[in-house]
């Protein structure tokens, strides 16, 4: 079912009782095709629940586009790839991301908060995100998954413009607050396995992007065009201050220290690879900042 509110306020009402929001469509139509959509506005498993799922369209009540430092939810990466005011790490990291018609529908609000590509996940194994105890890719395959935070959930978190946001220090702007980007992303834990801290009903509106000195994005990919992301790395100077992002290293987009918190990566055996590459894309994101 689609519903197709008038409003904003009406969107809200229709999410909050339990529909699902669709802008691009590139991730949630993939989802309900795959039985990962439930009814009750879950985007986990497992289990079909009863009853049609229920999505609200709601592309055309966000903002889109840039002003300034401000980027509308709605805004599709190609248009950040094109842009020439927004920084160089987020252009970079919109112009690499997926293949040119996902990029052409899909919204940087969405982007945001795209699933995990793990396919233990995706083949709805009762998994730790899906409400198990236990993650199946460590005894499975794993080559692609995390090296930092891989306890209790060693998925990956597939979003190239989330590291670069990241990095960028961006705000958050929704439907009910105003919260740091790094504030919109949470580690599971037993009684809460969602990686995001959205409330239900609960919608990104836009995100303001402070302008750096300078940011680069890098990232390492299994093919040069179309490759599913391995490891990104975001770095941002402003002042005295660098800041540096990863993206497909951990459950969520991660705000590394310094280069030393690598030291931390406790991968699994067949993704100790990326240990390895990532030094080398902060080493190299670090020379290109200079």
């Amino acid at each position: 079912m689609l519903a197709r509110p008038a409003s904003l306020d009406e969107a809200v009402r229709e999410l909050e009782a339990g529909g699902i929001a669709l802008a691009g469509g590139t991730e949630v139509l993939v989802l309900a095709r795959d039985g990962l959509v439930r009814p009750g506005g879950h985007v986990r498993g497992p289990g079909p629940g009863t009853g049609p799922v229920r999505l609200v369209d709601v592309r055309r009540l966000l903002p889109a586009g840039v002003d300034g430092t401000t980027v509308g939810a709605a805004t599709t990466l190609a248009e950040l790839a094109r842009s020439e005011t927004v920084p160089e790490a987020l252009r970079e990291a919109c112009r690499v991301a997926a293949s040119p018609q996902l990029r052409n529908a899909g919204t940087i609000g969405g982007n945001l908060l795209q699933t995990t590509r793990c396919w233990y996940w995706r083949l709805s194994f009762p998994c730790y995100l899906h409400g198990g105890e236990r993650c199946h890719a460590r005894d499975g395959e794993h080559r692609e998954h995390a090296i930092l935070a891989t306890e209790p959930c060693a998925s990956a978190h597939q979003s190239d413009p989330a590291a670069a946001l990241l990095a960028l220090g961006a705000t958050v702007r929704t439907t009910r607050r105003s919260l740091p980007l790094a504030d919109l992303y949470r580690l599971p834990t037993s009684d809460n396995r969602s990686l995001t801290t959205l409330e239900p009903g609960e919608l990104v509106l836009a995100l303001d992007v402070p302008a750096p000195d300078a940011s680069v994005y890098l990232r390492a990919a299994d093919r040069r065009a179309f490759g599913s992301l391995q490891v990104g790395v975001a770095a941002v100077r402003t002042g005295e201050e660098t800041r540096i992002a990863l993206a497909a290293v951990a459950p969520i987009p991660w705000l590394l220290d310094s280069p030393a918190g690598l030291d931390t990566a406790r991968p699994l055996p067949g993704s100790a690879w990326k240990v390895d590459v990532t030094r080398a894309l902060v080493r190299r994101a670090l020379e290109r900042l200079r």
